[in-house]
C-alpha cells in the first residue's frame, strides 16, 4: 500500500522558532492523450500513455488534472495533464508519403498507403508502442499498437492508432486498442477512437460519405490509499471503484477547463 508520511520543517520568526507539517503519501497513475482525428486516408495518431507508481504528493495541495479531447477529422487531438505529468496528443495531420496515418503522442510515426489508380488506402496510425503499419496491397494499414495498463484491476489498452480508409477497389485498414476502423469505400462503416483511451480516429474513404473520424478522448486514472478522499473542482467528470483491495480509485473522463484540479485529504 502506498506510503504515508509527515514531513516537518521548521521556520523562524522574530518571536522564536516553530514548526509546519506537511502529510505526504504516494499514488499510481495512468494519464492518456487524447487521440489524433483521422483523414482521407490516413488513421489518426494515438495518444501517449504515462503510468506511474509510488508518486509522492501532499495532502491538501491542488493539483492540476486535465483530460484531453479527442481531434476532430484531421485535427490533432489535446494533451491530458497530471500534476507535472503531461500526456502529448495523437496527431491528425503530418506524415510523409502517400496519405499517412499521424504519430502518435509518443512519437511512433503513421505507416504509408498507396494509390493504385483506381484504389486508394492510407497507412495506419501509429500507437503508443509502435509504429502504424502501410498498406499490405490494397488493405489499408492498421494501426499500431497502444499500451495495456491493470491500475483499475483489470487489464485495459490505451492509445492505438487508428486504421486507414480506402477508396475504389480497395478495403480499409483496422484499429487497435482503443483506435477507430478506417471506412469501407463509400460505406461509412469506419469509427472514432474509443473514448477515454486515446485511440486514434479512422481514415476517411475519400470523402465519398466521410472523410475522417474523430480520436478518442484521454483519461486520467488516480490510485489512493483508501484512508484516504479526492476532490475535485466543479468542472471535472470522475467515477470512483474499490474493486482494487485497499485503495480508491479515480477514474477522470472529462474535464471543462485546463484549469481543473484535485485535492487529497
Amino acid at each position: 500500500m502506498p506510503l504515508l508520511s509527515t514531513l516537518a520543517s521548521a521556520s523562524s520568526s522574530a518571536f522564536g522558532w516553530g514548526k509546519s507539517f506537511s502529510v505526504s503519501f504516494t499514488l499510481d497513475h495512468l494519464v492518456v492523450g487524447g487521440g489524433g482525428g483521422g483523414r482521407n486516408y490516413g488513421g489518426g495518431g494515438g495518444g501517449e500513455v504515462i503510468e506511474s507508481t509510488s508518486q509522492t504528493l501532499f495532502l491538501g495541495t491542488a493539483y492540476t488534472v486535465t483530460v484531453g479531447a479527442g481531434g476532430a477529422r484531421a485535427t490533432d487531438g489535446n494533451n491530458s495533464v497530471f500534476d507535472t505529468i503531461t500526456a502529448n496528443a495523437g496527431k491528425g495531420t503530418g506524415g510523409t508519403g502517400f496519405s499517412p496515418g499521424g504519430a502518435s503522442g509518443s512519437g511512433n510515426a503513421g505507416g504509408t498507403g498507396q494509390n493504385f489508380g483506381g484504389a486508394f488506402v492510407g497507412g495506419g496510425g501509429g500507437g503508443d508502442s509502435a509504429v502504424g503499419n502501410n498498406n499490405s496491397g490494397t488493405t489499408g494499414g492498421s494501426g499500431g499498437a497502444g499500451s495495456s495498463s491493470s491500475i483499475t484491476g483489470s487489464s485495459v489498452s490505451y492509445g492505438g492508432g487508428g486504421g486507414s480508409g480506402s477508396e475504389g477497389g480497395a478495403s480499409r485498414g483496422t484499429g487497435t486498442d482503443g483506435g477507430g476502423n478506417g471506412s469501407n469505400p463509400v460505406s461509412n462503416d469506419g469509427s472514432n477512437g474509443t473514448a477515454n483511451r486515446g485511440g486514434g480516429g479512422g481514415g476517411g474513404d475519400g470523402g465519398n460519405t466521410i472523410s475522417g473520424y474523430s480520436g478518442g478522448s484521454g483519461v486520467v486514472i488516480l490510485k489512493i490509499p483508501n484512508t484516504l478522499t479526492a476532490t475535485f473542482s466543479g468542472g471535472v467528470t470522475s467515477s470512483l471503484s474499490t474493486a482494487v483491495s485497499g485503495y480508491k480509485i479515480y477514474t477522470v473522463t472529462a474535464t471543462s477547463t485546463t484549469s481543473e484540479t484535485v485535492t487529497f485529504g
